[in-house]
C-alpha cells in the first residue's frame, strides 16, 4: 500500500469530494461518447480508479474539473478502441428505447452532434453541455485557446449547416 503524503491527501480528499459532487456530469460526458449506460459507468468508474491512483500527477488542485475531464474523455476513447469489434444488437437498441433513459430532447441536434468529428463534438459538448469555460477546455485538452475557440466556431457552423439539412 502506498503511502500518500500531506499534499497527496489533501488532492485526495478534494478530488473525491469533486468526484461526489459531479457525478452525473462526469456520466453525462462518458455516456456521450459511448451512448450506452452500462459502458458509460465503466469509464467512470474507470476514470475514477485511474484519478486515484495518479492523484500525484495533479498539479493544481483548481485545475481538478478539467484534469478529471480529460481522464474521462482519455478512458471513453480507449473504451472504444478496445471495443470496436462489439456491435450493438437491434434487441439493445429497443430495450434502450423502451426504458427511455439519457436522451437528449432534440435528438436532431444528437445525431448532428454524432456526425460532428470527435475534437469538435469533445469541445460542444463540454462547453454547453457541461459549461465548462473556453480556459479549462484548453487546459484540458492541452491546447491554446484561440485553437479552441476555432474548434468551438467551426464546430457550430457545421451543426448549424447539419441541422438546417
Amino acid at each position: 500500500m502506498k503511502v500518500l503524503s500531506l499534499v497527496e491527501r489533501k488532492k485526495e480528499k478534494k478530488l473525491k469530494k469533486y468526484i461526489v459532487d459531479n457525478k452525473e456530469a462526469l456520466y453525462r460526458f462518458a455516456y456521450s461518447y459511448v451512448h450506452n449506460e452500462d459502458d458509460a459507468l465503466d469509464i467512470v468508474h474507470d476514470s475514477i480508479c485511474k484519478s486515484l491512483a495518479n492523484i500525484n500527477t495533479l498539479k493544481d488542485t483548481d485545475s481538478i474539473k478539467p484534469w478529471m475531464y480529460r481522464i474521462v474523455s482519455n478512458c471513453a476513447i480507449d473504451y472504444i478502441r478496445k471495443n470496436k469489434k462489439y456491435v450493438t444488437s437491434s434487441e439493445d437498441i429497443e430495450l434502450d428505447d423502451l426504458i427511455g433513459y439519457d436522451k437528449y430532447e432534440d435528438i436532431d441536434l444528437q445525431r448532428a452532434l454524432d456526425l460532428l468529428p470527435e475534437k469538435y463534438r469533445t469541445i460542444v459538448i463540454l462547453r454547453y453541455f457541461e459549461d465548462m469555460k473556453i480556459a479549462d477546455i484548453a487546459k484540458m485538452l492541452d491546447e491554446n485557446e484561440n485553437t479552441i475557440k476555432t474548434r468551438l466556431y467551426n464546430a457550430l457552423d457545421k451543426l448549424k449547416i447539419s441541422i438546417s439539412e
